[in-house]
This record gives C-alpha cells, structure tokens and sequence, in this order.
C-alpha cells in the first residue's frame, strides 16, 4: 500500500496515551514531540505521519481534510458544530468526566433538582447549554479558557462546568462535584472523503487499533 495517512493529534494526555496504541499496532513516532518544534512527524511506517495540533483544532483538521484521521476528545467533538466526520473508534484513553462543580460551603445546603437559574463559567458553552435546557434550568454563560476553579472563588459565576479526572485541583480550590454529565473518552476521528479514497489502508488501521486497546 503506498498511500499515506496524515494522523492529527494534540500534545499532552491524549498524545501520552495514544501512543502505546499506536505501538502496539507496529507504528512509532521518528521523532519524540516533545522534544521537536517539528509539527509534522513522520512515522517507522513511510506512509503514516502526525500533525501535532491543538486539541481543539483535531476535529477541524480532520473534517476539512487537511488530516485523514485524527484523535480527539468527546468533549471537543460535541462542543463543536458542522463536523463532517466518522467516529469509528472509542480509543478507551483520557477517560474523565465533565461535571457542574461549586464551592463546597454551597454545596451543603444546595439541591441541583432544584436550579431554576444559574450563573455557569465554561470552556464547553455548547454543552452546557443544551444540559441545562434539556432540565429546563435558565443559564447564563461565561466563557474562559482555562482556570475554571477561579471563577466561583471570586465570584465571576456560581458554578463551573469543566473536566474532572481526579477531582483534586477541585478539592484543593474548595470546590466539590455536584452533577456529572457525561464521561468522556477519546475517539478516533476519519475524514468522510479519505474513508472512501483509503478504505483499505484506514480500515487496516482501525482494526489494528482495536486490537491494541485493552479490555
């Protein structure tokens, strides 16, 4: 087969854990990412190469073909809108959850059953809304991009709905869990056009995937 494969991926968790997958499957990175400011990198296998991206932007490499595959996380994938993409594969790694979190002193006398309307700080404005409409709970969102904890501790919003592996960096900002809403893992993502005009070699690739996630 001497078609080749752009696989899209992010530095950090997903990249950590993607790759004894990958290894598994007989394929390894030629260079370590973390240590290259490279942002394509071939691969021991000639026709496979990685483009290291944000995690955010996978998805829209992927759908617009600039990536055949790629690897990203549930919570990127629902937060964006207009994806053109097949979603073959649960890769079963960044496995967490994303929750509504508070300060614990709310926490002890707060009933989420009972939210009639809340003041949310987010990265994910998509998801959050759609969660709340579905409880038919008003909302209004503030969106960040990073140190959710901070924002009920200076009273930007009441609560945050964010990732949480551990819960630890909650319990150390004297916030606390209050409703999960959906646990989220990473997929593999392929672009619909590449799936046609690579079936074999992608098919190939996703079984061998499969074989290497661990049960």
């Amino acid at each position: 087969m001497n078609q080749t494969l752009t696989i899209a991926l992010s530095k950090g968790r997903i990249l950590e854990e993607a790759m004894p997958l990958f290894a598994k499957a007989g394929i390894a990175l030629a260079e370590d990412p973390e240590r290259s400011r490279k942002l394509i990198i071939p691969s021991t296998e000639g026709n496979i190469r990685f483009l290291i991206i944000r995690a955010s932007d996978v998805p829209t490499y992927v759908s617009w073909g600039a990536a055949d595959l790629g690897i990203a996380g549930k919570d990127v994938l629902l937060e964006q809108e207009g994806l053109d993409l097949y979603e073959p594969l649960d890769l079963r790694i960044g496995i967490c959850r994303m929750s509504v979190a508070e300060p614990a002193a709310l926490a002890e006398h707060d009933r989420p059953a009972r939210w009639e309307r809340v003041r949310i700080a987010t990265k994910y404005p998509r998801i959050t809304k759609q969660f709340f409409q579905a409880r038919g709970v008003q909302t209004e969102i503030i969106k960040l991009y990073g140190s959710m904890e901070l924002a009920p501790l200076v009273g930007l919003a009441d609560r945050i709905v964010d990732l949480v592996s551990t819960g630890r960096t909650l319990k150390e900002n004297g916030l606390v869990e209050v409703e999960e809403i959906m646990p989220i893992s990473s997929r593999l993502v392929v672009n619909r056009a590449a799936m046609k005009r690579k079936q074999r070699i992608i098919d190939r690739l996703i079984l061998q995937l499969q074989e290497s996630i661990q049960p």
